[in-house]
């Protein structure tokens, strides 16, 4: 039986909610092997980042080669990228790679708001990355920062999708976490043709740590399966919603979901 194989380009999260961490655990359970970039260390837990080391870009190259010179990747995404250096490796890399299932989370504002990479980073992402994308995945305040308006409703998340797919990503899936009220949950899809709604259900969890790394790192997984990509939007919602309702209540800040919710319902069940 043939594995499917996913590929994560992303930093560590010392405390495991998100990042690599969060996209491994995501690609296993759903039934992927999953292989890494490693791009940046965090040194972090559930309540702050205390830390931050890049990697070389000529490490990051080594273990991008290192894997898809032996191993057969059907999907890959990406995650935090720190630094303009990095964000031009990966493109190359990415770009040399060939295949279609790219999944581009554009890492630059938290979902506290605060932004990530300087506005240089910012330009070499959109100029080199963007365009490789099968669907970029970004947050509300990244939507906000790459359509250059504010996003308080859905028709304001449309808009701003519509933006950004001018930006030259193929499609775009605006993330909607951290919206406030009735819109809190629900994402926005746009393909150039029309818009879809993505929404299950709003989970009132302040334990939510890696639930956009997961999400993209679950659409990676469902492209690798073979799912066209709307299917894959569907199955990844599913899976993070669902491990939203089993998010663990570990430290003193923000806890990260249950991403090996499936154990959890078997010892209870059990």
């Amino acid at each position: 039986m043939k594995t499917a194989v996913a590929l994560t380009i992303a930093g560590s999260d010392s405390g495991g909610g998100a990042g690599i961490q969060a996209d491994l655990k995501t690609f296993a359970f759903n039934y992927v092997h999953g292989a890494s970039v490693v791009t940046c260390l965090t040194a972090q837990n559930t309540k702050e980042v205390t830390e931050v080391m890049a990697v070389s870009p000529n490490m990051v190259k080594a273990q991008f080669e290192a894997v898809i010179n032996d191993i057969k990747v059907d999907a890959l995404k990406t995650g935090m990228l720190f630094n303009q250096e990095i964000i031009s490796t990966v493109a190359d890399c990415i770009k040399s790679w060939g295949g279609d299932n790219i999944v581009i989370d554009p890492v630059m504002v938290s979902r506290t708001g605060a932004q990530l990479i300087d506005d240089s980073a910012v330009e070499v992402m959109k100029r080199e990355l963007f365009p490789q994308a099968l669907v970029l995945t970004p947050n509300i305040y990244e939507a906000q920062l790459l359509s250059c308006m504010s996003i308080h409703c859905l028709e304001d998340m449309k808009q701003a999708a519509a933006k950004i797919y001018d930006l030259g990503a193929k499609t775009v899936l605006i993330k909607g976490g951290a919206a406030e009220g009735k819109n809190k949950g629900i994402d926005v899809f746009f393909d150039g043709q029309g818009y879809t709604i993505v929404g299950i259900k709003a989970i009132d969890t302040v334990n939510n740590h890696g639930t956009g790394c997961s999400l993209g790192a679950g659409i990676t997984a469902h492209l690798a399966l073979g799912k066209s990509l709307p299917r894959a939007i569907a199955s990844a919602k599913e899976y993070v919603t669902t491990a939203l309702e089993y998010s663990l209540e570990i430290g003193s800040g923000c806890g990260p979901i249950g991403h090996f919710f499936p154990l959890i319902e078997s010892q209870y069940n059990g």
